[in-house]
């Protein structure tokens, strides 16, 4: 079989990878069409069938583009718009490389072999592998990746939602990409001719539509009470120190009568002064904690070191108990690169001196464990864009963890999509792992997930309140978390060496037909 000839010229493909591109951010939280996202993934790959590499490069930087400056415009709320328009071009190159890799599986699987379950099967497999290929990589580089706007995050709320419970995220990704190319395949083969050939897709959309999410083990209930303050915890809100811990204050306070609370849950940057250097703080927490009699879960920044020049910077999680202080400490694991602290600061200095120094104070990773023992169960944390990185979340339920606590400040992106984006991401994660999520946020939106992924209580956005809510623990594992970055491997080191296999085929036989 002949490689194919491009489907449609240049120009038009760039149209049908622009339109993609804004389609596939419809089936993204806010829209949230989820349908749409397949459409989006269709359009891609019709645009890349038979172009060029350097064709192809320009294609997908044109769907990536058009991507990504929807996807991640709360980025230009408060710093305009170069971080947004650089996060979007650094990204779609990303989207470009990997749409090079998807055009030269398009033109030598074909060459390699001219078998019917080879166009069918293999070449759908080979796409969707070089999709999640490309996922990967932007989720891990540079300065330990971006992993936003995975084709899973589209589906939370799908009736495929439930295979990452099986095969995490990617997996979900994975059957998403294979499922549009084998349709595109199947209707440029005339499938329709022999119904059989269908099967394949058929099977796998089935499979994956109705396989039920991996049932954890019932382990009992938490009764926790989560505080929205909706204090001015923005990175320019105006406010004095103690603010943000007076609006928190002034939230806690409904629910300091509830009964039978076994820990009070505040959001990343609660309290904007640091118990450990402040008596008098220590003595709010002391009290807070006194009169709930249950462990307080607060954030704030955390300093080691009493020298400015060399002193480390944390942001820190900490299970604060009356009379014992902080029994228990997480530092955020993936400060965010150019917003939590600047990556090779010279240089990027020299390129946008203002920009830079805005970011006065960098935060160093932490490497302490992502669960507290709360006495009666075992947490799992993950501090705002923590959530997205999957290393950690199967960290959390391998150390333990029955039920997650995700601390989060979406102030900085007041009335964007960033908060349903996140959001998203935590109900996804509450059904790969099959445990309760409790997500609070200093403004919203704060919602309180089953291990289904179902809201059982919430907040809204931009309101001060809380909730009390009695929330279900779980043990054991799903497979995806079992096999953890198995997944991820196999799918990319597989595509990765089906690219590799099918370029060698299509030349031996090349030379050997001529």
């Amino acid at each position: 079989m002949p490689a194919p000839r491009p489907l449609m010229p240049l120009w038009a493909a760039l149209i049908v990878a622009i339109a993609g591109g804004l389609i596939y951010d419809l089936g993204f939280p806010g829209v949230s069409w989820w349908p749409l996202a397949f459409v989006g993934i269709a359009m891609a790959l019709l645009s890349l069938i038979g172009r060029s590499a350097w064709a192809a490069l320009l294609v997908g930087f044109a769907f990536g583009m058009a991507f990504y400056l929807q996807q991640v415009s709360w980025t230009a709320l408060y710093l305009g718009p170069v971080p947004w328009l650089a996060l979007s071009v650094l990204e779609s190159a990303f989207v470009a490389g990997g749409a090079v890799l998807i055009a030269l599986a398009y033109r030598w699987v074909p060459r390699a072999s001219d078998a019917r379950w080879v166009r069918l099967i293999v070449l759908p497999a080979l796409v969707a592998g070089l999709w999640c290929l490309r996922e990967a990589v932007v989720g891990s580089f540079p300065y330990g990746g971006f992993p936003w706007g995975r084709a899973a995050l589209s589906q939370s709320e799908s009736p495929f939602a439930d295979v990452v419970s099986w095969a995490g995220s990617t997996g979900l990704g994975f059957v998403m990409v294979f499922l549009v190319a084998a349709i595109i395949e199947w209707v440029r083969a005339r499938g329709w001719h022999d119904l059989r050939t269908a099967i394949p897709v058929v099977a796998v959309a089935l499979i994956a539509m109705l396989v039920p999410q991996w049932q954890t083990t019932d382990a009992g209930t938490l009764r926790v009470a989560s505080v929205q303050g909706n204090g001015p915890a923005g990175y320019f809100d105006e406010r004095e120190q103690g603010d943000v811990l007076l609006a928190q204050l002034e939230a806690t306070e409904p629910v300091l009568d509830e009964p039978g609370i076994d820990v009070l849950l505040w959001p990343e940057g609660g309290s904007d002064i640091d118990p450990l250097r402040s008596d008098r703080v220590a003595g709010v927490f002391d009290r807070l904690s006194d009169e709930i009699d249950a462990p307080v879960l607060l954030n704030t920044v955390t300093v080691e070191g009493d020298d400015e020049a060399s002193a480390q910077y944390f942001n820190t999680s900490m299970l604060w108990r009356s009379g014992e202080g902080a029994v228990a400490t997480y530092d955020k694991r993936h400060p965010v690169p150019f917003g939590e602290y600047i990556p090779d600061r010279d240089f990027w200095y020299s390129l946008a001196p203002d920009l830079i120094g805005l970011v006065q104070r960098g935060y160093t990773p932490g490497t302490n464990p992502p669960v507290f023992d709360l006495g009666d169960a075992t947490t799992g944390l993950a501090i705002c864009f923590d959530v997205i990185y999957d290393d950690l979340i199967w960290e959390g339920v391998d150390d333990g963890a029955q039920v997650f606590m995700f601390q989060t400040n979406n102030a900085d992106f007041l009335g964007t999509d960033e908060n349903e984006q996140q959001l998203a991401i935590a109900r996804l994660r509450a059904i790969e792992t099959g445990r309760s999520v409790v997500n609070i946020s200093t403004v919203g939106t704060s919602q309180v997930i089953d291990p289904a992924g179902r809201t059982i209580d919430s907040l809204p956005a931009y309101e001060q309140g809380a909730m009390v809510t009695d929330v279900a623990l779980r043990d054991g594992r799903t497979p995806a978390v079992v096999l953890g970055g198995a997944v991820p491997l196999l799918v990319v080191g597989g595509a990765a060496l089906g690219l590799i296999a099918a370029g060698v085929l299509a030349r031996r036989r090349n030379r050997s037909n001529g």
